[in-house]
């Protein structure tokens, strides 16, 4: 069996359904301006990669859509712990193989404190993930894809094994309905695409390190909106005007509100 074979057999029996491989010499031929530092690429993170493994596992939507609440908090840190030892466990067993590999952790950084002195990590999944053919970005500077939109987390391993890239989606998947732009709490969003319109980093860690003093943390609302992925046609959530539309949406507005009465401190004093 060849060895991507062996990687997308071996994923499956994790309930992985999300896997995509790019040759680190993809990231020396930039999809765009401006393009990543080469500091950032993953052989000069580890000279022994020859190819990045992506996976992705979703947030879904019931839960994302009560953001921030601590319902989308434990599913975010759920979800991050999971692409942790998933993708530790895909390098050992490239490892045994005998490919030297190694897992690149979910969020490169230590706290939302360090955000708001240094926005980036040491390594981007994101651009890993668009590289691999799993998705493209959209206007809210998130990765989306055909299933999930851009309710999905990834996780990369590098490893020395020699693999073909997947190919990458030709076709930009945002629809420019510029939902995630009306619907950003602090205006870190901008009418263009990415990368012309990058995010307010600064509004953004700023908005996360305030509703993590209340335990809702991360925000979520830019990604709740977004009208790409099946999910949405899986959970009858196609029309996304229904998060402003109380009047012909009661009960989802009551679901949501209950939840977010719940298990985080108010984010203004006398909320209940």
């Amino acid at each position: 069996m060849k060895i991507r074979d062996r990687i997308a057999e071996y994923c499956s029996s994790l309930g992985i359904s999300m896997v995509g491989c790019a040759h680190v010499k993809r990231w020396e031929s930039p999809l765009f301006e401006p393009w990543i530092p080469k500091q950032f690429y993953p052989h000069s993170i580890c000279p022994e990669a020859h190819t990045a493994i992506v996976i992705g596992l979703p947030i879904h939507l019931p839960s994302i859509e009560t953001a921030p609440s601590i319902w989308y908090r434990e599913e975010y840190k759920t979800v991050n712990a999971l692409l942790d030892q998933y993708t530790w466990h895909l390098a050992s067993f490239l490892n045994d193989l005998g490919y030297p590999s190694v897992s690149i952790p979910r969020d490169g950084y230590g706290d939302i404190k360090t955000l708001l002195v240094q926005p980036l990590a040491f390594f981007s999944h994101r651009h890993a993930a668009v590289l691999a053919g799993l998705g493209t970005f959209g206007r809210n500077n998130m990765v989306l894809t055909k299933k999930w939109g851009p309710r999905v987390r990834f996780g990369t391993v590098l490893t020395g094994a020699e693999m073909e890239s997947d190919p990458l989606i030709s076709s930009s998947l945002c629809t420019t309905c510029n939902a995630c732009i009306r619907a950003c709490p602090v205006f870190a969003l901008s009418e263009d695409d990415y990368p012309e319109s990058l995010t307010d980093k600064a509004a953004c860690a700023n908005r996360s390190a305030d509703l993590n003093k209340h335990f809702l943390s991360p925000c979520g609302i830019c990604i709740k909106v977004c009208p790409v992925g099946e999910d949405r046609m899986l959970y009858d959530r196609t029309n996304i005007r229904m998060y402003e539309d109380k009047a012909n949406y009661p009960g989802y507005h009551r679901g949501w509100d209950h939840v977010r009465s719940y298990g985080g401190l108010p984010e203004k004093p006398g909320e209940p």
